[in-house]
């Protein structure tokens, strides 16, 4: 065996390790992305004013017009107003591929679709009222690819479909 095909045999080798450890690279990248928008989820909607919004929308009736509903909700309608501006944005994250649905669904499936169920008839006003069907157009995107989950599978309560889940065991530091 000649020194050149030692050479290309080591170079071969190398380039499957480099490649090998490129694929874990990428798999890591992903799993921290991941990590890192559900974290950034949890901080950018676990606020006082956040939560203001959400309870205005759960007590708030269905079938309400465009002016009900900011009259339902007062001085704090720009509360409402920031949260559909929230899930609008979710959509446009879903839809780039930037956040998975899997995450949204489990993070806030019901706030979602029950904001929808509650605000379309605001929503449906005010596209009337600026001549714009664009108007919370992700937002509604988002709230039916997630009807669409559920009518594959309905939703389970984590209570209840993990209540066997077990921390996986962490390995010695």
């Amino acid at each position: 065996m000649s020194v050149e095909v030692i050479f290309q045999a080591i170079e071969s080798i190398a380039v499957v390790i480099a490649i090998g450890f490129a694929m874990v690279q990428v798999r890591q990248y992903r799993r921290d992305k991941r990590r890192e928008a559900a974290m950034e989820l949890l901080h950018a909607f676990q606020t006082p004013s956040f939560a203001r919004a959400l309870n205005i929308v759960y007590a708030m009736p269905e079938g309400l017009t465009k002016e009900k509903v900011e009259a339902y909700a007062g001085d704090e309608f720009h509360l409402v107003y920031a949260m559909t501006t929230t899930w609008e944005s979710l959509g446009v994250l879903v839809h780039h591929g930037e956040i998975d649905l899997q995450l949204i669904d489990d993070f806030f499936s019901g706030p979602i679709r029950i904001s929808w169920r509650k605000l379309k008839g605001h929503v449906i006003g005010e596209r009337e009222a600026t001549g714009r069907e664009t108007i919370n157009e992700w937002f509604q995107w988002l709230n039916e690819r997630l009807g669409e989950m559920e009518s594959q599978e309905s939703p389970v309560p984590a209570h209840v479909a993990y209540k066997d889940w077990r921390p996986k065991k962490q390995l010695p530091k």
